[in-house]
């Protein structure tokens, strides 16, 4: 049964992010398009609303569906408003009973984006943009220190949102996972990188989806899908075989 992909980015970054994932996919036939989220990469001119993005998720998923099950992807961010959006309501996102989205990965994501936590990245993320060029040195720094050679580019390809990157962060407190997580009914994957430090959450969204399944990647930190890339690659080919066995018993 063909099963396609589609790839949400997180903050700042764009489609760009999924380089690797991209290619694997692409060299086992995989149907994948990844998108950008309004305010980021090919529509860094656009301002991000919550509705604009669930919106570009839901047409990125009606084509994927076009072509098969669809395993929907999020990274971070991108992952936080994928899990309002596949826990949103369900008969809006079933065609004829079965659900648009067969199956569903929330990367580097099990924390709530409220709060202190939320206040706090949004306040170091500021400092961040007025520092000379946005502090594009020290980015480029991190990057090195911690990428291999061939994903580092991957992140600031399709450039950074800077402008809109607050009112991205802002928008996320507006989201209820808790309420959203126990009616993800799909398979599920929490994919984190073991230093993430949005594992901040971890037990309690398991909890929360108990028929979630947790993957720890050892030796990642938050860029999971660039620090590890064949690790990540081997989770989605498994959440690939898990949604095409699901779609076959299914006929």
């Amino acid at each position: 049964m063909t099963v396609s992909v589609v790839l949400v980015h997180g903050i700042r970054t764009s489609a760009t992010m999924w380089r690797s994932q991209v290619e694997h996919l692409q060299t086992r036939g995989v149907p994948v398009e990844a998108i950008d989220l309004p305010g980021h990469g090919s529509r860094l001119d656009e301002d991000f609303t919550l509705d604009e993005a669930f919106a570009t998720i839901d047409a990125a998923v009606m084509r994927a569906a076009e072509l098969g099950s669809v395993l929907l992807v999020g990274h971070s961010m991108g992952g936080l408003v994928c899990t309002a959006y596949v826990g949103g309501d369900p008969a809006c996102l079933s065609r004829d009973g079965i659900p648009l989205v067969s199956g569903f990965i929330a990367a580097s994501c099990t924390a709530f984006p409220h709060g202190l936590g939320l206040a706090t990245y949004r306040l170091l993320a500021a400092g961040f943009n007025r520092l000379p060029e946005h502090g594009a040195w020290l980015t480029e720094r991190v990057l090195t220190a911690t990428l291999p050679a061939d994903t580092r580019d991957d992140f600031g390809a399709g450039g950074y949102a800077h402008r809109t990157q607050d009112a991205a962060l802002s928008s996320l407190a507006a989201l209820d996972l808790a309420a959203d997580l126990p009616r993800i009914e799909q398979p599920l994957w929490f994919v984190n990188g073991q230093y993430d430090q949005l594992r901040l959450n971890e037990r309690l969204f398991t909890r929360l989806a108990p028929h979630a399944e947790l993957i720890v990647i050892p030796k990642a930190t938050h860029l999971v899908t660039a620090m590890q890339p064949r690790a990540f690659n081997a989770a989605l080919d498994l959440a690939i075989a898990v949604v095409a066995r699901d779609t076959a018993r299914r006929h």
